[in-house]
C-alpha cells in the first residue's frame, strides 16, 4: 500500500529509537488557530510581524507598522508635518485665553490701534519701498514736570521719527488710570514738527478734560477706567491745529480736500503742502516728538501710563485685516480648532461606522438588514440644506457643525467594513473561537475586529481632512461659527471686503494655504498606511 505523501511513518533509528512524525499542514493550522482563540499558544510560537498579534497572515503589530510607517520618505513627512502641528496646537492651548475668540478676537477694542489691511513686516525685504514701521511707546512716568503756583504740568514726550517711504497709518494716545482728588486734571495732546521754527508752539492736537466727580461719589475719583483712547488723526481739533500750522509756515500753497477725512489728516500731519501748488501733500521725514500735557491742580493726582501708537504700513508676521486684526494670532488659533474638527469628526464617525460595520457583518440576518437601511437612508438625506435650517433655528455654532459631520459620515465605512466581515468570519480563527464557545460579543471585540483594524485606522486618517474642508466650506458660505477664528472664517472675511480684488493677499492666501497644508498631512499619512493595510504594498527585503 502506498503511503500518503504529507505523512511519515514512524521508524525507529539506529540510535536509540527517537521518532519523527510529520503531521498534516491542514491539522496544524487548525491547532495554531485553536490555540491564538483560547490564548494558549505554545511559548516559543512563530511570533514573525508578517502573522501579526492574531495570527493573520499579512497583519503586523504596532511596531511593526510604526516601521512600516516611517519606512518611506511620505510617511516621514507626514508624520512630521503632523507633529509641527502638534506642537503649535499645544502652545496656542497653553497660551492663549479660553475664550480668545469672544474676549480678543471679536472685539474691536483690542485691535483698535493696529493699523488696518497693511502687509506683512517682512515683505520689506521684497523691495518697493521703506515702510514705515508700527511703533508702540508706554510711559509710565512723566519725562519732564513743571511747577506753577496754582497747578502742575506733567510732560510726557514720545519720539517719531518718520523716515520711510510712506506715510504713517495712523496716530493715537491712550490715558489708563487717572487718579484726581480735587479739580478734575486736564490733558493737552500736541506734535512738534521738524519744520517747526524754533521757538514756535507745537501743533494742538487734542484737548481732554477729565469728567468731574459724580453725585456722592468719595475721593479720590478713578478716571480712564478702561483707558480713554485719542485717535488723533482724527480728530476735528487736529485738523484744525495743522490747518494752522500749514498757513503759518506755507503760505500760498493749497491743500486739496479737507483734512477732516481721518486717512487724509494723517497724511498731513506728517505732511507738508505740495511746492508745486497742485494741492497735494508731501511725507515731511525727520524726527517728530509728541507730547501729552497733564495739568493737575494737587501734586498728589496721577496717572497710571500713557501710550502713543504710530501705525505703520506694515505690521507683523502676517500684516492685518479691515479691522486691524492681527492675522497671525488668527492662524495660529486655527490649528487646534482644525485638529479638534478633524479629530472628532474622524474618530467619532469612524467609531459608528466600524461598530455598526463589525455588529452588520457578524451578526447578518435582520440586525444586518437594518443597518443596511440605515445607512441608505442617511447616505441619501441633503446634508447641506438640512445644516442651513439648523443653522437658522439654533444658531451658528461649531459644536453643531462637528455634529452633522459625524451624524452623515458614517454610513460609508459601514458598508465596507461589513464587506470585510463577511470574509473575516468563515476564517479558521473566528471558527475556532465559536468552537471553544466564546461568546458573539467576545469574537467580534477580539477575534474579528484586529483583522479589519488597521483598514479603520487608515478610513479614520483619510477622512479627517474632509471634515476640514467641509467646516471651511460652511464656514465661507456664512454657516460656521463667527465667534470662533478659524481658517474658513477667515477666508470668508476677506471675500466678502473684496481682499482679493484690493490686492490683500495677505488676508486669504495663507488660510487657504494651511488648510491645504493639513490636508496634505493626513493624506500623506493615509497613504504611508497602504502597505501597513495591504501587506502586498510591502517592500521585500
Amino acid at each position: 500500500m502506498t503511503a500518503d505523501p504529507t505523512t511519515s511513518v514512524p521508524s525507529a533509528t539506529a540510535a536509540g529509537g527517537a521518532t519523527e512524525v510529520t503531521a498534516r499542514p491542514e491539522a496544524a493550522e487548525a491547532t495554531r488557530s485553536v490555540a491564538l482563540a483560547s490564548g494558549d499558544a505554545p511559548v516559543g510560537a512563530d511570533t514573525d510581524t508578517d502573522r501579526g498579534e492574531q495570527g493573520q497572515p499579512g497583519a503586523v503589530g504596532w511596531r511593526g507598522a510604526l516601521r512600516l510607517l516611517l519606512a518611506g520618505g511620505v510617511g516621514k513627512a507626514g508624520v512630521a508635518m503632523f507633529a509641527v502641528m502638534l506642537a503649535i496646537s499645544a502652545y496656542v492651548v497653553l497660551t492663549y485665553p479660553g475664550d480668545f475668540g469672544t474676549a480678543r478676537w471679536s472685539n474691536p477694542g483690542v485691535w483698535a490701534d493696529n493699523p488696518k489691511a497693511v502687509r506683512p513686516a517682512w515683505t520689506a525685504w521684497l523691495g518697493g519701498g521703506e515702510p514705515v514701521r508700527h511703533l508702540e511707546r508706554n510711559l509710565t512716568a512723566p519725562s519732564e514736570v513743571a511747577t506753577n503756583p496754582n497747578s502742575e504740568v506733567r510732560t510726557y514726550r514720545f519720539p517719531l521719527a518718520v523716515d520711510g517711504d510712506d506715510f504713517p497709518s495712523l496716530l493715537s494716545v491712550t490715558l489708563d488710570g487717572l487718579t484726581y482728588g480735587g479739580r478734575p486734571p486736564v490733558v493737552a495732546v500736541s506734535l512738534i514738527r521738524p519744520d517747526a521754527p524754533a521757538g514756535s508752539p507745537p501743533v494742538r492736537l487734542a484737548n481732554l478734560v477729565a469728567p468731574g466727580p459724580r453725585t456722592g461719589e468719595v475721593a479720590p475719583f478713578r478716571r480712564f477706567d478702561p483707558p480713554e483712547r485719542l485717535l488723533l488723526s482724527a480728530q476735528e481739533s487736529a485738523a484744525q491745529g495743522i490747518a494752522q500750522a500749514y498757513a503759518a509756515l506755507y503760505p500760498g500753497l493749497p491743500v486739496a480736500g479737507s483734512l477732516t477725512d481721518s486717512d487724509r489728516l494723517a497724511r498731513a500731519l506728517f505732511g507738508r503742502p505740495g511746492a508745486d501748488g497742485s494741492g497735494r501733500i508731501e511725507l515731511l521725514r525727520g524726527e517728530y516728538q509728541l507730547q501729552v500735557q497733564l495739568v493737575v491742580a494737587n501734586p498728589a493726582d496721577a496717572l497710571g501710563e500713557v501710550r502713543a501708537v504710530l501705525g505703520g504700513t506694515v505690521f507683523g508676521v502676517m500684516g492685518t485685516d479691515g479691522l486691524g486684526r492681527d492675522l497671525w494670532e488668527g492662524l495660529l488659533y486655527g490649528f487646534p480648532i482644525g485638529l479638534l474638527i478633524a479629530a472628532l469628526a474622524a474618530v467619532l464617525s469612524t467609531a459608528i461606522g466600524a461598530s455598526l460595520g463589525v455588529v452588520s457583518g457578524y451578526a447578518g440576518g435582520t440586525t444586518d438588514a437594518i443597518i443596511q437601511r440605515v445607512c441608505d437612508v442617511i447616505s441619501n438625506v441633503p446634508v447641506l440644506p438640512l445644516l442651513i435650517f439648523l443653522v437658522f433655528v439654533l444658531g451658528s455654532n461649531l459644536w453643531l457643525i462637528i455634529l452633522v459631520l459625524v451624524a452623515f459620515s458614517w454610513p460609508g465605512l459601514t458598508i465596507l467594513v461589513r464587506s470585510m466581515v463577511l470574509q473575516v468570519r468563515g476564517g479558521q480563527l473566528v471558527e475556532a473561537a465559536r468552537a471553544l464557545g466564546a461568546s458573539r460579543r467576545r469574537v467580534m471585540v477580539r477575534h474579528v475586529f484586529p483583522q479589519v483594524a488597521p483598514f479603520v485606522i487608515a478610513q479614520m486618517i483619510f477622512s479627517a481632512p474632509g471634515a476640514i474642508l467641509a467646516e471651511a466650506s460652511l464656514s465661507f458660505l456664512g454657516l460656521g461659527d463667527t465667534s470662533i477664528p478659524t481658517w474658513g472664517q477667515m477666508l470668508r472675511a476677506g471675500f466678502q471686503t473684496g481682499a482679493l480684488y484690493l490686492g490683500y493677499w495677505w488676508w486669504v492666501i495663507p488660510p487657504g494655504v494651511l488648510i491645504i497644508v493639513t490636508a496634505l498631512a493626513f493624506m500623506l499619512l493615509a497613504l504611508a498606511m497602504e502597505p501597513v493595510v495591504d501587506p502586498r504594498l510591502r517592500k521585500t527585503t
